[in-house]
């Protein structure tokens, strides 16, 4: 694409059609957070029913992000083989499976078990949703389209943590149950939502569908101009010869090619190219810093923290953790609506300083609580506004730009593959801070885990500086291009030039 189409792509406004198609396909991710905003305090009432200890508490918490992690390694190949829309169906499906199983829970272990199988269709989710908005939309709206699935998750934990406070009025039995059982319904629908959808466009010509491809691209786009330049694009960029008018003989070639499933790893993992390799590093790693700076240990244990701060009424804790719901959503929202005009780089560099110091301030605060005699209220005050300064200098970059980066960054052919093995990171490194907090506050105390947490994103930050290019107002087809040099900063004046 030349720089006079870029220049009018970025003028380009954005089309309702595709808009509301990445809302639809966002909205699994609603459901997602809020089973992960909905236990952080039902877990107060299960380890109070089911008396269990505090390393099965642990493995409640994480276990989810555990087999998210196998979904969403699943889900690239899934979302291959029957289209991008049908998985988030799947997804859906197998979530209100989950749902079902935890709401009737008679015990701990059937309790596991939803948890698996919810986790499943969590990680279904999060690879597919920002995949599909990313494939549906234009350069110039794709980092507002590809954000929607995180807002979709902070309103999800938002409402999680609003449900948690409504249903704790209830008895013992029923109270958590209602709480996890409840997002059965809102999947159900969802379900049967998504089948009025329409197919990613670029899957349909990676199976050789064209027609249908042109068809959708005319309705997700402005003119039929830019309908005819996304084609081209996008058949240049899956191998489809523009000058051999024998279309039959052109997508026959590329059935036959996509048939081999083990070419796409092959490309990606075992024999990739050094764009790939830098591509899969970038994407890899944005997706490692996400949760290893500590984003799941104030979520997940957002109660638990407060409590060492010096909040201890149970409503009080429920209370504040519905602060950091609202705080998320609204930083995230704002992200949303930047993203495409600060650009990626930009949101990921200040966010993730002021992570550092808010996490440093936090880990001291903490550190002085433990350490005194009597309660100091300014400690107190002080850890609370570092909680919140935290979730939104994260929310603000490197929550939403995690998931819209490594959702844009690979090639046609790899993209669902390459975001399904960024996911399967994100989901590892969840589950390893859901599932070792408790054990490693008890080791280093509750204040030096989050110097630890501080120290990792200091390593962040250089991670983004010198391995992440600009990707603002790039197709998806120029990204080869982006990652030709390994040198980001080339890539940022490759970007403005």
């Amino acid at each position: 694409m030349t720089m006079e189409n870029g220049d009018r792509e970025n003028k380009r406004k954005l089309n309702k059609y595709a808009c509301a198609c990445a809302v639809v396909g966002s909205m699994i991710s609603i459901i997602f957070g809020y089973d992960t905003g909905v236990m952080s305090g039902a877990m107060i009432f299960i380890k109070e029913e089911f008396t269990i200890k505090q390393g099965q508490l642990e493995v409640l918490a994480g276990i989810l992000n555990l087999c998210a992690l196998v979904g969403s390694l699943c889900a690239g190949r899934t979302s291959d083989y029957i289209g991008r829309r049908y998985t988030i169906v799947l997804a859906a499906i197998i979530f209100m499976l989950g749902s079902i199983l935890m709401g009737y829970a008679p015990n701990f272990g059937v309790l596991i078990a939803g948890r698996c199988t919810a986790g499943i269709g969590v990680g279904f989710a999060l690879m597919i949703a920002p995949v599909y908005s990313a494939e549906i939309s234009s350069a110039n709206t794709r980092g507002f389209l590809s954000s929607l699935p995180e807002i979709g998750i902070s309103m999800g934990i938002l409402l999680g943590y609003v449900s948690n406070n409504i249903f704790a009025k209830l008895s013992l039995k029923l109270g958590w149950r209602m709480m996890l059982g409840i997002a059965a319904i809102p999947s159900l629908f969802l379900a049967i939502g998504v089948l009025k959808m329409p197919e990613s466009p670029r899957w349909l010509i990676m199976k050789g569908r064209v027609g249908e491809a042109k068809k959708i691209l005319k309705k997700v786009c402005d003119s039929n101009e830019e309908a005819e330049e996304r084609l081209r694009d996008i058949k240049k960029a899956v191998g489809i010869d523009e000058n051999n008018k024998d279309d039959i003989v052109e997508i026959q070639k590329l059935k036959t090619a996509g048939t081999k499933d083990e070419s796409v790893w092959k490309e990606l993992l075992f024999k990739p190219t050094p764009i790939v390799r830098r591509m899969l590093i970038a994407g890899v790693g944005i997706h490692f810093f996400e949760h290893a700076t500590g984003t799941e240990a104030v979520i997940l244990y957002g109660p638990r923290i407060f409590k060492k701060a010096g909040v201890t009424a149970r409503n009080k804790l429920l209370l504040a953790t519905v602060g950091i719901g609202l705080t998320k959503l609204t930083f995230i929202t704002i992200s949303t609506f930047i993203i495409d005009r600060v650009g990626r780089r930009k949101l990921l560099l200040f966010s993730i300083t002021g992570m550092i110091a808010s996490l440093t301030g936090l880990a001291t605060c903490l550190t002085v609580v433990e350490h005194a005699e009597k309660k100091l209220l300014w400690a107190l005050v002080m850890s609370l506004i570092f909680v919140y300064m935290f979730i939104m200098f994260f929310n603000i970059g490197l929550c939403p730009v995690c998931w819209v980066y490594s959702a844009e960054i690979f090639p046609n052919k790899l993209r669902a593959a390459g975001a399904s093995v960024s996911v399967a990171v994100n989901r590892m490194m969840n589950a390893t801070v859901s599932m070792s907090f408790l054990s490693l506050s008890d080791a280093l105390t509750i204040g030096g885990a989050f110097y630890l947490f501080a120290g990792v994103a200091v390593v962040a930050w250089f991670f983004v500086y010198f391995c992440l290019p600009e990707t603002m107002g790039r197709s998806l087809e120029e990204m080869d291009e982006l990652f030709t040099k390994g040198d980001s900063s080339k890539n940022v004046e490759l970007v403005k030039s």
